[in-house]
Formats: structure tokens, C-alpha cells, sequence
């Protein structure tokens, strides 16, 4: 293996998305305390440490994390090491696209021929080098001028991801696997999702994507007219933040650049071969974790559980102790300030506990 093959990419830099509240897991996940701050594997680390750690070998210290004012101490206390222009700190939450094309305005000044990886802070991969096999292949590519997606080998008909339909193979030297994408489906429903399946010709959507700054923000400019202009403003002038951040388009990188960009066929795909999870909710976090001795899983510490002819998932954060007796499939978040008890199959709708909680004036728990 060459060095190129193994160590850092040359001119490649890493953008971090760290945003977003996960209301699926709540009580755990806040919108103050966010799942990427949280060790959701028992890991000992967190899901954004994680993810530094596991692009470290490709861009060393290359890095930006674009985060928001809330959870920008957090992520320096948890990063110790992280340079000092190397958190970008949105005023407000205004999705993907304008988080993720600030850091390539920026980083264009930085390295006019930077090749950028955009990855969630919140995902968990259990094949770290696969993972950077994939990266590489996709960084070869972008060098051609394309945007470039990792998209995820479906383990069954979910219908909580969008979905992205392969095209034909392509010749880039580097890429093996590179494919064109033919567009980007949104979340389809279960009959539709199981069509994707039996074709082969889908792989899930993870927001995972590489391409050049000057690409990225030159094909901006053309799909939403406007947005990129005020990002080079910014990125020329930090002090104008305050003044057009509130202004830029709230929208994702997916409807503002992927999509269209895939109809006019300047899209690829590399098909990932790692297992990936977004741990969406607290059903996707109970298949990450381990069987205890009682036959249940728990994330924190065990010695708070007595689980008795129970199945299920269950988090003591709250210094009780927990005793479930007699039930299967169980969820129980035990906190200071919230319990929550559910069914794994009602994962999916915990986010709408935490929309209740808001609307009945108690948006302090959430």
C-alpha cells in the first residue's frame, strides 16, 4: 500500500456538521445536550469524538466543525486539541447548506484547490478503514469536477432514509466502485422501499459528501442564486455574519445542490461497503449495544439496572435504580427531569412526545 493509500490525503480537508437535536432519543438527547455530545455505544467517547477520530488519519489536522452557539463550549471541552479557527459557530440553525457552504467559502480562501468531506457529527460506523476506502475513492472523483455522495448498502426496506438510485459505472482513476447518480429519491413508503430493495439499484442517502470548494460554491451560485455570493461576503468578512447570516436560505444540501445537480447528471455515487447507523432512535441505539447478564441492554452504568425476565433497552442516568419486571421490547430513560417508558416499537414517535412538551409550555425539558 502506498503512502497516498494510507496516510493523509493531500489537500483534503474535513467539515463536520454538528447540529440538530435528536428528538427521537429524547430524554437523552436535547436540544441543549444533542446526541452527538452524548457516548451513545458505550464507547467511552462521544459520537462527534468518534468522528474525529475516525477521519483524523485522512486529513490530520484539516479540519472544521460548524456547530451552533449553544453547543460550541461543549465542543471545545470535548475537543481540547481542536484549533482555534477550526470551529465554525452558526448564530441560528438554518439547515445543512448554509452551515456546509460557509466552511467551503472559507476553506476556498484557505486552499483554492481544497477537496472537502462534509460528514455528520451524529453517525456511527463500525468499519473505520472501509469507511476511509470510500472516502478516498470519493476525493478521486470530486478532483473531476462532480459532487460526490457515500451512499449505504440498505439492510432492509426503511423508510426513514431518502434513498439514492445508482446510475452507470464511471472510469476514474482511484474509484473502482464510482457510479453516477441518477437522482435522489425522498423517503419512499414501505411498499415502494421494498421495490428499491429488490432492484439493487438504490443505496440509502447518509448526507455524506466530498467535492471541491470552488465546485461546490460555483454550482451554489447557479442552483440558488444569491446564496453564494453572500457566503463568499462572509467568508471575506467575518464581522458581516450577524448582518446576512439571518438572510441565507434555510435549506439542505440535499434540495439546494444534490438533486438538481443529479438531473443535470453531475453527481456520483461511491456504494459503501461498512455498516453505518444514524442512531435514529432508541430501536437503531438497542441493535448497537450489548446483551447484559440479564438479558437486556443498557447504556450507562449496569450496576443501576435489575432486570428480571425483561427484553429491551434501558438508560439509568438519573441515580436510581431502575427494576423492570416481566416486560419485553421496553424502553426506559430514566433522567433527572424526565422518565420515559415506550415500546421499541414506538420508537419513531417519541419526537412527538417532545412536540407535545413544547406546545404545552414546557420546552425547558426538551
Amino acid at each position: 500500500m502506498s503512502t497516498q493509500e494510507s496516510g493523509p490525503i493531500e489537500g483534503f480537508w474535513t467539515v463536520i456538521p454538528a447540529g440538530g437535536s435528536g428528538t427521537r432519543l429524547w430524554p437523552l438527547s436535547r436540544s441543549g445536550s444533542p446526541k452527538f455530545l452524548h457516548d451513545l455505544t458505550g464507547s467511552g467517547w462521544s459520537l462527534l469524538q468518534g468522528t474525529v477520530d475516525r477521519l483524523a488519519p485522512l486529513s490530520e489536522d484539516r479540519l472544521l466543525i460548524a456547530t451552533g452557539l449553544r453547543h460550541a463550549p461543549e465542543v471545545r471541552q470535548q475537543l481540547p486539541d481542536l484549533g482555534i479557527d477550526s470551529l465554525l459557530v452558526e448564530p441560528s440553525p438554518r439547515e445543512s447548506m448554509p452551515a456546509i457552504g460557509l466552511a467551503a467559502a472559507i476553506l476556498e480562501q484557505r486552499d483554492p484547490d481544497a477537496v472537502i468531506g462534509s460528514f455528520a457529527a451524529d453517525h456511527v460506523i463500525r468499519d473505520d478503514e472501509s469507511f476511509r476506502c470510500s472516502v478516498r475513492e470519493a476525493v478521486a472523483v470530486a478532483r473531476t469536477g462532480r459532487l460526490v455522495t457515500i451512499g449505504i448498502e440498505p439492510t432492509g426496506p426503511a423508510t426513514g432514509f431518502g434513498y439514492i438510485r445508482l446510475g452507470d459505472p464511471l472510469d476514474v482513476d482511484g474509484a473502482p466502485h464510482a457510479r453516477g447518480v441518477e437522482s435522489f429519491v425522498e423517503k419512499p413508503d414501505a411498499d415502494t422501499a421494498r421495490s428499491y430493495l429488490a432492484s439493487g439499484r438504490y443505496r440509502w442517502n447518509a448526507g455524506m459528501f466530498v467535492f471541491q470548494a470552488s465546485v461546490l460554491l460555483d454550482m451554489l451560485d447557479q442552483y440558488q442564486p444569491g446564496l453564494a455570493s453572500d457566503l463568499r461576503s462572509i467568508a471575506n468578512n467575518p464581522l458581516r455574519l450577524t448582518e446576512l447570516w439571518p438572510r441565507l436560505t434555510e435549506i439542505s444540501i440535499d434540495n439546494a445542490l444534490a438533486e438538481p445537480a443529479a438531473a443535470d447528471g453531475r453527481v456520483a455515487v461511491i456504494p459503501g461497503e461498512f455498516d453505518w447507523d444514524d442512531v435514529g432512535d432508541f430501536d437503531s441505539l438497542g441493535a448497537l449495544l450489548a446483551d447484559t447478564e440479564d438479558g437486556v441492554k443498557v447504556l450507562g452504568n449496569a450496576a443501576y439496572v435489575v432486570a428480571e425476565d425483561t427484553s429491551g433497552v434501558i438508560a439509568p442516568r438519573s441515580g436510581r435504580v431502575v427494576v423492570t419486571l416481566g416486560v419485553s421490547d421496553i424502553i426506559v430513560v430514566d433522567t433527572p427531569d424526565a422518565l420515559l417508558v415506550t415500546k421499541r416499537e414506538r420508537a419513531q414517535d417519541v419526537k412527538s412526545v417532545v412536540e407535545r412538551l413544547k406546545a404545552g409550555g414546557r420546552a425547558e425539558l426538551t
